[in-house]
């Protein structure tokens, strides 16, 4: 098993009290009392009122960083907020109101946005495997765009189309053949994965002709993704050239010029006090001057960028509370202990540390620490050897049960991937603005599990 140091303290906790401004929420704040607030909100009182584990979003931050990505790509509308990181009606009324589109990856996200009254216009569809009732569902809605992702999908579409007597616009998902680094898993832009249609056979260009010759759909541009938890602008910068050179191709060939160039998501964000937090302004600055670049050598308009970030947005904003349980010190050689912290949550409301080795920065929430560092493993409640949140670290020893631990960034790819593992209920989600909590999302209960059996 690979082991991840989840803690950069070594032998000296002294830091362990402190909360790195680059991880945690913008809002976030330890007291004199030792007690983290978020919002003037002492996170004590969100966990006694409302149960843990509970997630806590910093509505001010999620807010903030949509303005910064709207600032830097140059228009709100030119940055698609992707829902799949985290969606409540709530959240799309946030991203509609600082102006941002909406990227969905299925029906019933899309149902959640229309539930919410977001504007369907700015709302792009995704998902590789769509139905004929969720594409009806897109063009009877009149979304902005459908991201058409294979030949097959685009004749779904054309006929759902006609029969409804409505023209779509549409965007081709192509694959670049760009490896962004990242995990196999949210690796998205190589031509061995489910995602989109080939440029490298050709078969990228001829959707788009089709598309182009449909009478019922619009082609207005083309969207790529190369991964996930990227901090630079090269890996995007050879996906927009390479999709430039295939715009240039339609433009020669069919004098169609497209209008938009979708490049996905996948900016990272920083989990751990030693990694760097992603440059907005730089990494955008970057990207739109090789778009210009590589337009003008190719003798094309260069055509207006769109991006997806979600982890960006919604990953900083939140932290997961939960409460110490059961703790005991279990030898891992003769002369070596590793001290188990169990959490009465785990891979239920947060898989990621077991799907991909996520890390996640992670303190004591109610009180100072100040104990001696012990080798520690923070472990879930699941019935599962697996469900382990934080696999090697050097924590305080006196944590004890009863204490609240929360793990920062938690506000992408956790609630939105929660499951009913062992039958727990998927945890509450407050948001906290100006020194008040809103609910969200109330917790689970086991009736609420045993609702849909028959």
């Amino acid at each position: 098993m690979t082991v991840f140091i989840s803690t950069p303290f070594g032998d000296d906790t002294a830091g362990f009290n402190d909360l790195p401004a680059h991880v945690w929420p913008r809002g976030a704040k330890r007291e004199e009392d030792g007690v983290v607030t978020i919002a003037g909100v002492p996170l004590t009182e969100i966990a006694e009122e409302y149960g843990t584990p509970v997630m806590v979003i910093d509505e001010d931050d999620f807010r903030s960083r949509c303005r910064d990505m709207a600032r830097a790509f140059r228009a709100p509308a030119n940055v698609h907020y992707a829902s799949k990181a985290m969606l409540t009606r709530r959240i799309a009324r946030w991203v509609d109101e600082e102006g941002l589109a909406l990227d969905v990856a299925s029906e019933n996200e899309l149902r959640i946005a229309l539930a919410a009254d977001f504007p369907p216009e700015r709302i792009t569809v995704h998902g590789n495997n769509k139905s004929d009732a969720f594409l009806r569902l897109c063009v009877d809605a009149h979304v902005g765009h459908v991201v058409i992702d294979s030949h097959q999908e685009l004749r779904q579409l054309e006929a759902v189309a006609r029969e409804a007597g409505v023209k779509q616009d549409v965007f081709v998902r192509v694959k670049p053949g760009v490896d962004a680094h990242t995990h196999e898993f949210i690796a998205t832009s190589h031509e061995d994965q489910k995602f989109g249609i080939s440029m490298a056979s050709g078969a990228a260009y001829d959707a788009a002709v089709t598309a182009i010759n449909s009478e019922w759909l619009e082609l207005t541009g083309l969207h790529c993704h190369v991964g996930s938890q990227v901090f630079d602008a090269e890996g995007f910068k050879l996906a927009a050239e390479r999709v430039l050179a295939l715009y240039a191709r339609i433009f020669r060939e069919c004098g169609v010029a497209l209008g938009y160039l979708d490049l996905g998501g996948g900016y990272g964000i920083a989990y751990m006090p030693g990694e760097e937090p992603l440059d907005v302004e730089a990494v955008a600055r970057d990207l739109l001057a090789a778009v210009q670049e590589a337009a003008d050598e190719l003798g094309i308009a260069a055509p207006t960028v769109v991006v997806e970030p979600g982890r960006a947005i919604a990953g900083p904003a939140a932290v997961t509370v939960y409460t110490a349980g059961v703790i005991k010190d279990v030898d891992t050689s003769y002369t070596t202990t590793r001290r188990y912290i169990a959490i009465d949550g785990g891979m239920s409301d947060n898989i990621r540390p077991s799907l991909y080795g996520a890390l996640y920065d992670t303190r004591v929430v109610n009180r100072f620490t100040e104990g001696e560092p012990t080798a520690t493993r923070l472990v879930g409640s699941h019935c599962e050897s697996g469900d382990i949140l934080v696999q090697d670290a050097k924590w305080p020893d006196d944590i004890a049960p009863g204490d609240l631990i929360a793990l920062a960034a938690t506000g992408a790819y956790c609630y939105s991937m929660a499951s009913n593992y062992n039958s727990f209920g998927r945890p509450a989600v407050v948001s906290v603005r100006g020194g008040r909590v809103t609910p969200m999302v109330r917790r689970e209960t086991v009736d609420d599990i045993m609702a849909r059996e028959y």
